[in-house]
């Protein structure tokens, strides 16, 4: 859940919604500076143009991925990581007062979960878990090698997503690197240096790859340079490569090189309390614009100093209700997640539920094999109940006489909250065994 800006004048955008597939869906957006906590946006992408390119995702494949937290140094990185994370890892009023990366775990708010601990009463319960990482402040130059220049930028190659934090708040006793209160110009800093490193890459491999090519006719590589001077093409553009639209073997050539403008971006804008309680800035239609202009993407205004006292409340429900705004850090969470293109089923054995993260469109085997490695060597078929089924009929049992429990074989693409009875066989030694997924 995001937020949804009002006003008279409208301007239509696109919302991607990444569960089970991903589609898109034309809603629209208002382009003042005000907003709704109850409405939504999701997104201010533009759709793909084919259905079948929309499974394209770029970026490693894997369960375990991170999200980066970035931004210009003093606009409350730091402070947004320990809210969100609830640790409390140095947030001063000084440039780069953080400089080696922190990391931390942190849950993803579900309440499906809570209703099947509720229902199974489990003696162990694990939530799904996204990475969160807080990245030093970037300044202008620092592709150049200011401030701290080329290990800033290699912390955020590590991350899958970023969260950019964009401050708007005015506040004499933080210093602003720039001297003045501007978004728009952090967000250009910003797009600006992920653009020059990306660059820098590209045009080394290209120069060194046609050299070697010319000495071993590598046909290989030579398509590679054709895909790499396409991208670079779009580079100079001032566009990045994640708002692009690529094919299978294109995306297999970037991955490779793990450009920075490739990775997904959630917006944070952080606010002073005043302003996130009144629902209004000055600054929020010029950030919109801009980055419906530059390619899109989620949009959450919150206040990182409003979430201190959340967190520091002893009744945080009680707090918010109070102070008349809510807290956004799950929909944070949730936003970080999504654009990672992460999903999750469940599963219960003995007497253990627990939340199994997948990337979108992982086959039902592989799905299995994050349970256990034996799952995925010996699976068998998979029996698939969809949660929404187990809610409105109550029990496994009575799922199963309204005939709604659908068995699938290993290419079956698990969906965000399957139900799943896993049928395997260890080894021809080995009696079959049937583990249940919930």
């Amino acid at each position: 859940c995001f937020f949804f800006f009002n006003d008279t004048a409208t301007t239509e955008i696109y919302t991607r919604s990444i569960v089970g597939s991903v589609r898109c869906v034309q809603e629209t957006v208002s382009t003042q500076s005000t907003w709704d906590y109850k409405d939504s946006i999701k997104d201010i992408s533009m759709p793909p143009k084919k259905k079948e390119e929309e499974k394209i995702i770029l970026g490693r494949p894997g369960n375990t991925l991170k999200m980066g937290i970035i931004g210009l140094p003093n606009v409350g990185k730091s402070t947004t990581f320990n809210v969100l994370t609830k640790l409390h890892v140095p947030a001063e009023n000084y440039p780069f007062c953080t400089v080696d990366p922190n990391n931390a775990q942190v849950e993803v708010p579900d309440e499906r979960f809570d209703k099947l601990v509720s229902m199974y009463n489990p003696s162990k319960s694990t939530a799904a878990t996204l990475n969160i990482t807080d990245i030093a402040g970037l300044v202008p130059g620092a592709s150049e090698g200011k401030g701290l220049g080329n290990a800033f930028l290699s912390h955020i190659q590590e991350a899958d997503g970023l969260f950019q934090v964009i401050r708007t708040f005015d506040d004499p006793t933080i210093v602003h690197t720039e001297g003045e209160v501007n978004p728009i110009n952090d967000l250009e800093t910003i797009h600006s240096e992920l653009l020059a490193k990306d660059l820098q890459h590209i045009n080394k491999w290209i120069d060194d790859a046609e050299k070697s090519v010319k000495r071993t006719l590598d046909k290989v590589k030579s398509e590679e340079i054709v895909v790499l001077k396409r991208v670079r093409t779009i580079m100079e553009e001032k566009k990045f490569v994640k708002d692009q639209t690529w094919s299978l073997k294109d995306a297999e050539i970037i991955n490779e090189h793990n450009f920075l403008t490739a990775k997904p971006m959630v917006y944070l804008i952080n606010m002073s309390i005043e302003e996130y309680k009144k629902k209004y800035n000055k600054f929020l239609k010029q950030i919109i614009d801009w980055i419906k202009a530059h390619g899109g993407g989620p949009i959450i205004p919150y206040s990182a100093s409003y979430e201190e006292q959340v967190i520091s409340a002893p009744n945080k429900e009680e707090f918010c209700k109070t102070e008349g705004a809510p807290s956004t850090m799950n929909k944070i969470i949730k936003a970080g997640y999504n654009c990672l293109h992460l999903i999750h089923f469940f599963t219960t054995m003995n007497n253990d539920l627990r939340c199994w993260t997948i990337r979108t469109g992982t086959v039902a085997k592989k799905a299995a094999g994050q349970v256990h490695t034996d799952m995925e060597e010996g699976f068998i078929c998979v029996d698939v109940m969809k949660y929404a089924d187990l809610i409105e009929l109550g029990s496994e049992g009575e799922v199963k006489a309204a005939g709604k429990l659908k068995q699938q074989g290993k290419d079956y693409e698990v969906e965000d909250g399957d139900i799943l009875f896993i049928k395997f066989n260890v080894s021809k030694r080995k009696k079959s065994k049937q583990i249940t997924i919930i």
